[in-house]
């Protein structure tokens, strides 16, 4: 079995891969919701957009459940402050993501325009709102959460409130969320339409793409030079098991960049974010749909990334107390814990993935109103 702290720092990068992949897979699912009533002008537009994430919405989805299972199991307390710090916030997004089924599989069963229109926002309500929520629970990450460890019980409170995560930062990083899936999602539909509704999706992804650049360069500089960073100045050893307390925590000005003046190589993150939004907002005025999908994938993953390597190793710092912030050291589960995990992942996600890429390669193609229109009992 692998050593505690390597495992330690590979399930750092698992859940970083299914964060990641929960935004390539279903973030272009809540783009495509989001830009669902602004580029389908008619009901047959309309249609031919909600058939583009038809057959793949439920399996994209998935990689979000995944990763939240994956965080109950590797990184416990990280899990139970999140749902202390973050449960209206939670309970939003969930709340706003069962419009999605429901307006995908049942907006066409009545012709009524009423019914239609109605579950058309539905599905915008479910894109936007959960976008724009994991924004801003980056933002306030970032920031730190306001909770704390009892060093006699070990039990956490929060002491915040929902509307104190509706912060200046942490809505940029929102709208940056929502600028990013958006992209995301018209370079997608670049790909899978023709016709008016590509030429509208074109120019949502450069818009998009410019609002992204331009908020993730004014975000990174707020960071950089307007937020107060985390380092650990004294802990046991990493490969030891040890509770949150038992470490010192500095918070000092900028410290969010000491990762990448230690480590040069992290700035391929957000040269890799700024590049790809260009990318995508180049090709799609290019005409080139999957080339401009693939950069925004790269940025969708670079973005997130960006803000990995800032807080590494802090996983949910705290604001109210620096030294109960939660790290890649001392959130996690016993060593025999991960390491059984570990062969589990290491089997099974190569499956996943190769089932993902199969579904995708049997239903590629363009979406038509034609098509839509002759196949009514299969369509959505």
């Amino acid at each position: 079995m692998l050593d505690y702290e390597t495992l330690k720092v590979i399930w750092w990068v698992f859940i970083g891969v299914l964060l990641i992949g929960f935004a390539l897979m279903d973030g272009f699912d809540l783009g495509i919701g989001t830009l669902l009533p602004f580029l389908g002008r008619t009901d047959d537009e309309r249609r031919v957009i909600v058939n583009s994430i038809g057959p793949y919405w439920e399996g994209n989805q998935t990689w979000f459940v995944t990763a939240g299972g994956a965080t109950f199991a590797a990184w416990p307390l990280v899990y139970a402050a999140a749902f202390s710090g973050f449960y209206v916030a939670m309970l939003l997004v969930l709340f706003a993501l069962f419009f999605r089924p429901a307006g995908i599989v049942y907006r066409s069963k009545i012709a009524d325009p009423r019914w239609r229109n109605f579950w058309d926002w539905g599905v915008f309500i479910a894109g936007t709102v959960p976008a724009i929520v994991f924004g801003v629970a980056f933002g306030n990450l970032l920031q730190g959460v306001p909770f704390r460890y009892d060093a006699a019980t070990m039990a956490v409170t929060y002491t915040g409130s929902f509307w104190q995560l509706l912060n200046p930062f942490g809505l940029v990083a929102g709208v940056i969320s929502l600028a990013m899936l958006v992209m995301h999602g018209a370079t997608y539909l670049q790909i899978r339409t023709e016709g008016v509704i590509e030429q509208r999706a074109r120019t949502a992804a450069k818009m998009a793409g410019i609002a992204l650049i331009a908020l993730f360069a004014v975000s990174g500089i707020w960071a950089a030079f307007g937020l107060w960073g985390y380092r650990i100045t004294a802990m046991p050893a990493t490969g030891s098991a040890f509770a949150p307390l038992a470490k010192t925590v500095a918070v000092t000005p900028g410290g969010w960049l000491a990762n990448y003046v230690t480590y040069p190589w992290m700035t391929i993150a957000p040269i890799a974010a700024f590049a790809g939004a260009g990318g995508a907002i180049l090709f799609s005025g290019w005409g080139r749909a999957r080339l401009a999908f693939l950069c925004s994938a790269a940025a969708v993953a670079s973005v997130i990334l960006t803000a990995g390597f800032a807080m590494f190793p802090f996983v949910m710092p705290s604001s109210t107390d620096p030294n109960s912030s939660l790290t890649v050291w001392d959130a996690v589960s016993s060593h025999r814990t991960l390491g059984i995990m570990f062969w589990v992942v290491v089997l099974m996600l190569p499956v996943v993935i190769a089932y993902t890429a199969w579904v995708f390669r049997v239903l590629r193609g363009k979406i038509t109103v034609e098509h839509i229109r002759e196949t009514t009992h299969t369509s959505y």
